[in-house]
């Protein structure tokens, strides 16, 4: 079975790129990838209050949201969501390690607020005064396919629009040296059951078995694809490329062990 949806805005921040428009420019080869930190500022949506909370997970996450559903021409809590991790917040996750393992084990209850998965969620729901369901997962590597896959399930079963926002950050040491993410990356879709001006194509998706196995789509440029295979969330970069290139095509990206989900893009500007 295909699921189909609209794709109406992209919003992206990661090594090397700032925006949706750079990413496109550099996807298309246009533009010479420079490989560079991950630069993320406090969204201005935020309250001060909640500004000084977050760390720059739930920051990176909110920043592609807000940049996606503005190139939708949505308000930002018009649509339903879902949130995709591997892992969350990782610095938060070694603060709150250190602090059990220190003599006094003195807990900060924002950082408890923090470390639980649904907190990109939460705070959007704050920032956008989003009211709609929300739903959050982990998927290990494959976080960036489940989502997309929950978010067209729930295209396929109502007429509300779908933010999915895909993130992932480093880990500090020693838990960096069993979860070697070397930065930050996040994505955000909008999708929709029926086609606007905004829209950018028509996606459709359906899982590829181990029977019918098939690599993964990679990336030409090799300092563009050490990021895709890096960085979990950044397993879109197959589908943001064929997105920027603007013409009809198919993607493979990885999903749970040998099977893969399969992306067809029909450019609609």
């Amino acid at each position: 079975m295909s699921l189909t949806a609209f794709l109406d805005g992209i919003g992206v921040l990661g090594p090397g790129i700032s925006d949706w428009p750079s990413a496109a420019e550099c996807l298309r080869g246009r533009r010479r990838y420079e490989p560079a930190p991950t630069a993320i500022a406090p969204p201005a949506i935020l309250p001060s209050t909640e500004r000084r909370r977050t760390g720059r997970i739930v920051q990176l996450a909110l920043t592609v949201a807000i940049e996606a559903t503005t190139r939708a021409g949505i308000e930002p809590g018009a649509a339903a969501s879902v949130f995709s991790s591997s892992s969350g917040e990782g610095s938060n996750c070694h603060e709150i390690c250190a602090a059990l393992a220190a003599p006094m084990r003195e807990l900060s209850p924002t950082r408890f607020t923090n470390s639980v998965h649904n907190a990109a969620s939460g705070y959007w729901s704050i920032a956008a005064g989003a009211t709609g369901p929300s739903n959050v997962l982990c998927a290990f590597d494959a976080s960036f396919s489940a989502g997309l896959l929950e978010a067209m399930v729930q295209i396929s079963l109502g007429a509300r629009p779908v933010l999915l926002v895909a993130y992932d950050g480093d880990y500090p040491e020693p838990l960096k040296a069993k979860r070697p993410i070397p930065d930050a990356f996040g994505v955000a879709l909008v999708l929709s059951a029926s086609r606007s001006e905004r829209t950018v194509a028509r996606i459709g998706a359906q899982i590829a078995g181990a029977s019918a196995y098939m690599p993964a789509d990679s990336l030409a440029d090799s300092r563009l694809d050490a990021v895709r295979a890096s960085i979990p969330a950044a397993r879109c970069l197959p589908l943001l490329r064929a997105l920027a290139l603007r013409a009809p095509g198919r993607v493979a990206l990885e999903y749970l062990d040998a099977s893969r989900l399969v992306v067809e893009v029909v450019p609609c500007t």
